[in-house]
């Protein structure tokens, strides 16, 4: 039997991976429709073929990248309608989740989300794009978790991921990200209100502007 350094040393390798070829497929390092080139990859990473095979077989099964026949393995690239179709979704399951999380949520639960939301101010100050985009979408998950729905949560999780990219680009631009951090002070005020009505308006109208602003990218 390994011993328990061992294997915790293997699950973070395995992690780590995982976290960079996401954040590679996030901010277009791999861009959509390119073929991943296990050599070249993992000679970048500083990792052997197994490990990130295994995280390239993870991935396909978020969806993030496809396992293609005489192809291998490819990163995704959706239509602008399959995209369309998943914020439609989202929207409709962060709607419930709203109105949810404001009557069953804890001031304790609507406090953490209050601290994910002054951390991504911060680094929206900083100009730190990647750990901003990630506090963003913590806050979209933490108020889906504060509705106390695992299958709610589920379905949310598998839809969030896939659209990781998607909704990358949708801070591309001062005024895109601006706009953005303004629905997010707006949604965290209804939110510390239990303004279940207000919450639900401000992400409907927040994840139709998320869908005008990632629209044309995708049509290019």
């Amino acid at each position: 039997m390994p011993d328990t350094p061992n294997r915790i040393e293997r699950h973070s390798l395995h992690e780590a991976i995982l976290t960079r070829l996401r954040d590679m497929i996030i901010e277009g390092e791999l861009a959509p429709g390119t073929r991943i080139n296990e050599g070249q990859v993992g000679a970048f990473l500083g990792v052997s073929r197994t490990p990130l095979r295994e995280a390239i077989k993870f991935l396909a099964s978020e969806g993030l990248i496809e396992l293609i026949p005489s192809r291998g393995a490819v990163v995704k690239k959706f239509t602008p309608k399959e995209v369309r179709d998943m914020i439609d979704v989202l929207r409709t399951l962060e709607q419930h989740a709203a109105r949810r999380a404001c009557e069953v949520a804890t001031d304790a639960g609507i406090a953490q989300v209050r601290d994910l939301h002054d951390r991504m101010l911060d680094c929206y100050r900083r100009r730190d794009r990647l750990a901003y985009y990630k506090l963003n979408q913590g806050i979209h998950t933490a108020i889906v978790a504060l509705a106390d729905n695992a299958a709610l949560a589920d379905v949310h999780a598998l839809l969030q991921t896939r659209l990781k990219r998607i909704r990358f680009i949708g801070h591309e631009g001062p005024e895109k990200w601006a706009s953005a951090v303004a629905e997010h002070e707006e949604m965290i005020a209804a939110l510390e209100a239990r303004d279940a009505d207000r919450l639900a308006a401000i992400i409907g109208q927040h994840l139709d502007q998320a869908w005008e602003r990632v629209k044309h990218a995708l049509a290019d």
